[in-house]
């Protein structure tokens, strides 16, 4: 007598559902092919990180394009203007805020403005989409600023009598003799004489390498007379971000 117990016949499921595997994700319908709720039905996990890691990159996009129009903008320096301040190809960081709650343009700031209607005149604009990736890439400081922005320097205010040059051959506001240590070395303060009252809301702005800086001095006599409006001002140049070894303030100039 056979006395061995019949063979128990297995299912046909996989044996990875023996082993706490989901049946679900298995399973297949009579003609081989899977059924709903199968791995063949779910996105990748590589599909998913894609689709992630393309939406974070948009989100941040975004949010520094925001965040350099209103906060914190970089500005790449195109030209000889501000040396030894300011070099070619440094990025430096500016302040927005600076004069948004109700505090103005002082003496010695560096400041960028947009200067159509004072340094350029006003001229139609290019082609929308140009206009959008050049504003986008210059807002992220990844191109040179449009060329109607300047980095200068505040002489005068409103108010203020300006003059060069005195009996030292330096610029005095108000009768005051201005110290300037920031000038490029060998620079004369101007070579252009000069004397005038800058009319209140604006101001007379000058480079720190002033042999090879058009700034408020090329526009005496043309429309506006070189005088920036304050409105015009983008923000004040606080900060030098790029490159590392230039880190810090981007320099202070005379009270």
């Amino acid at each position: 007598m056979d006395t061995e117990a019949p063979h128990t016949q297995r299912g046909h499921s996989s044996p990875r559902e023996g082993r706490g595997w989901p049946r679900s994700a298995f399973s297949r319908t009579a003609d081989g092919t899977p059924s709903e709720g199968s791995d063949a039905d779910r996105p990748s996990g590589r599909q998913l990180t894609w689709r992630r890691a393309g939406a974070l990159g948009v989100i941040c996009t975004v949010f520094l394009l925001l965040f350099s129009n209103f906060v914190l903008q970089p500005f790449l320096i195109p030209s000889h203007s501000m040396e030894p301040t300011l070099r070619v190809g440094d990025r430096v960081l500016v302040n927005k805020l600076a004069y948004r709650f109700g505090d103005q343009p002082r003496r010695g700031d560096l400041v960028v403005f947009d200067g159509t209607g004072s340094f350029v005149r006003e001229r139609a604009g290019g082609g929308p989409v140009g206009d959008l990736v050049q504003g986008a890439a210059s807002a992220l400081g990844l191109a040179e600023p449009s060329d109607t922005d300047f980095v200068k320097r505040v002489v005068g205010v409103g108010g203020d009598d300006v003059v060069c040059c005195d009996a030292g051959g330096r610029v005095s506001v108000n009768g005051v003799p201005l110290d300037e240590p920031y000038l490029y070395p060998g620079d004369a303060p101007s070579k252009v004489p000069f004397r005038i009252v800058v009319p209140l809301g604006t101001l007379w702005v000058m480079g720190d390498h002033r042999s090879q800086s058009r700034d408020s001095r090329d526009h005496l006599g043309e429309p506006g007379g070189g005088m920036v409006p304050v409105e015009k001002v983008i923000g004040r140049a606080d900060w030098i971000g790029w490159p590392i070894s230039r880190w810090g303030a981007a320099g202070g100039g005379h009270g």
